[in-house]
C-alpha cells in the first residue's frame, strides 16, 4: 500500500500504480486486456495551494496551465491522449450522453458543446472519457463482448436517480449490450462512516429503494440526521441492472477518510482540486 492509502477492509479491489504520476486501476477492468483506465489521486501534479497538486478541473480557479499540465502528466501516466478526451459536464442529472469521433477533445481541446452530463458511453477506440469527483461516486462500465464502456458520476441524487442503471441501459440500446456481460465498478468515494445526510435525503432514498435495502443502505443517529452508504445503493442498482455479482468491484477506498491523497468536499469544502476517472477502449 505504498501511496499510503487507507483501505476499509482488505478485499483487493485496486492496484496501486506507482509511476510520476500514480493512480489506481482495478484488476476486474484490466483483465480484460481491452481498457486503459484510471482514478486519480492528488499526487504528481504541478498545481499549487489548495488545489495541490494534481488538480484536474478547469472550473474551481486554478491556474489552467497548470492543470492543463496536469492532464498531460496522468494522461502519459494512463496511456491514453489528452488530444481523445471527452469531459463531462456534472450537474448531478442522470443524462448519459453518446459520445462520437466528433466529441473528441470536447472540454480540453474545444470547449463543451453541452450541457447536463453525468454520465458517458461510446464504443470507439482511443476515446477517454472523463469525469470528475471530490467524494462522490465514480461508475464505470466495460462490456468486452461488444467492446463498449460507460463512465457515470453519481452523488446521491445520481444514485437515488439510478444513473448506473442508465448508462446500462443506454449500453444496451447503442451497443446492443448484455448486462451479464457488462463489468461493472464503483470508485473511490465517501464511505457510509463519513456520509451523514439529512431526513430529506432519505427520504428519496425510501422513495426509489425497496424497503428490504433500507436497513443496509441507511441508518438514523441520535442527533436526526443519518449515515447513508452510496457504495451499497450503487451496488443494489448494478444488480438491479441485471450486472452479475462475479463482475462488480465495489470501493473499499473512501475520499473523506484519505483527504490527503484524494481531494474531499467534505474535508475541504470549495477550497479544493477535483480527481478524475478516465475509461478508454484501447486502439
Amino acid at each position: 500500500m505504498s501511496l499510503g492509502i487507507r483501505y476499509k477492509d482488505e478485499r483487493q479491489i485496486f492496484r496501486e500504480i506507482e509511476k510520476e504520476v500514480p493512480y489506481l486501476e482495478y484488476p476486474l477492468l484490466t483483465d480484460t486486456k481491452i481498457v486503459h483506465h484510471g482514478f486519480s489521486t492528488r499526487l504528481g501534479g504541478v498545481s499549487q495551494g489548495c488545489y495541490a497538486s494534481m488538480n484536474l478541473s478547469f472550473t474551481r480557479g486554478d491556474d489552467e496551465a497548470a492543470v492543463r499540465e496536469n492532464y498531460h502528466r496522468i494522461a502519459k501516466s494512463i496511456g491514453v491522449k489528452c488530444e481523445n478526451m471527452v469531459l463531462s459536464q456534472q450537474t448531478h442529472t442522470t443524462n448519459v450522453r453518446v459520445v462520437t469521433e466528433k466529441d473528441k477533445g470536447k472540454g480540453i481541446v474545444t470547449p463543451l458543446d453541452y450541457t447536463d452530463v453525468d454520465g458517458m458511453v461510446t464504443n470507439i477506440p482511443g476515446i477517454c472519457l472523463v469525469t470528475f469527483y471530490a467524494d462522490c461516486v465514480p461508475l464505470y462500465f466495460v462490456d468486452p463482448v461488444q467492446k463498449a464502456i460507460g463512465l457515470s458520476h453519481s452523488g446521491w441524487r445520481g444514485t437515488v436517480g439510478k444513473i448506473g442503471k442508465e448508462t446500462i441501459r443506454k449500453m444496451e440500446e447503442q451497443y446492443g449490450s448484455d448486462p451479464k456481460d457488462i463489468l461493472a465498478a464503483v470508485g473511490p468515494s465517501i464511505c457510509k462512516d463519513c456520509y451523514e445526510v439529512s431526513e430529506d435525503v432519505i427520504l428519496e432514498f425510501q422513495k426509489n429503494f425497496e424497503e428490504r435495502y433500507w436497513k443496509d443502505l441507511f441508518y438514523r443517529k441520535e442527533n436526526g440526521k443519518y449515515q447513508l452508504d452510496l457504495w451499497k445503493a450503487n451496488e443494489i442498482i448494478f444488480k438491479e441492472s441485471k450486472i452479475l455479482p462475479e463482475h462488480i468491484a465495489v470501493t473499499n477506498v473512501c475520499t473523506h477518510c484519505n483527504s490527503e491523497i484524494l481531494y474531499s468536499h467534505r474535508t475541504s469544502g470549495d477550497r479544493r482540486g477535483n480527481l478524475a476517472a478516465f475509461l478508454a477502449l484501447k486502439e
